[in-house]
């Protein structure tokens, strides 16, 4: 019976981080050293209209952002860290 129980924890955990690791879009295929700061990359989510930023983060090959738009929404945006460009952004949730 435990075994059961152990193949069930280890299968949703699996499932779990499989889901979490899609989550992140691809954003680039370029080495770190071609990266923007994460300096210079705060002053392009700004330019952009986002702002309020609370998290500023590394996920897969993005930088990704929580902060707010210009309406004052909650943003999750992920950023490609050579281009500055937008590669995914969810408003509002």
């Amino acid at each position: 019976m435990m075994r059961g129980y152990a193949y069930l924890i280890d299968a949703g955990a699996t499932l779990a981080l499989s889901t979490l690791a899609q989550a992140a879009p691809k954003c680039t295929a370029e080495s770190k050293n071609k990266w923007i700061s994460e300096q210079a990359m705060k002053a392009k989510a700004m330019e952009l209209g986002y702002e309020g930023i609370k998290t500023f983060k590394v996920s897969g090959d993005c930088y990704e952002i929580y902060g707010y738009n210009k309406d004052g929404q909650k943003a999750e945006v992920y950023l490609n860290p050579v281009t500055g460009e937008v590669v995914k952004a969810n408003i509002g949730g």
